[in-house]
């Protein structure tokens, strides 16, 4: 076996430089962004790339009310929510969900392509989302990311 020359680099906390993104979720499918979208929240779009350490960025998701589903998902997909009392369980399908509250779809889609542990917890709170197109964040200077699906 050849020897490799070089060692691996692994980024420390210290060193990350969290850049902010702002993605326009007008026309994209709910699925391909909430995909591309955790990819940038771990960090992985990243040349540093370390799986023990949060390289990931922040990202804000604007006019999440105009988000595709595809297929009969509005109709078919169902949401569930679910405390410890008895007989509490709610469902609610994708189209109520929609017109009651259009960020939660994509929180919820997000949230379920990251991590279950506490690096995951952490990425969770760089995720920014609003129903319409205004957004709070402007002192940060986001950049607009454009995800081609």
């Amino acid at each position: 076996m050849a020897s490799i020359k070089g060692k691996s680099y692994h980024a420390k906390p210290g060193e990350v430089e969290r850049l902010w993104h702002v993605v326009d979720a007008s026309g994209q499918t709910l699925g391909r962004l909430a995909s591309r979208v955790a990819l940038i929240l771990r960090g992985k779009h990243r040349p540093q790339f370390t799986p023990s350490t949060d390289t990931g960025d922040c990202v804000i998701i604007i006019n999440a009310d105009k988000v595709k589903l595809t297929g009969n998902k509005l109709q078919d997909k169902i949401y569930y929510r679910v405390t410890t009392r008895p007989g509490s369980m709610k469902r609610v399908d994708a189209e109520t969900m929609l017109e009651a509250h259009p960020e939660r779809i994509l929180e919820n889609a997000i949230h379920r392509m990251l991590p279950r542990t506490t690096q995951g917890r952490q990425q969770r709170t760089r995720l920014h989302v609003y129903a319409g197109d205004k957004h709070p964040h402007e002192a940060q200077r986001p950049q607009p990311l454009e995800i081609k699906l």
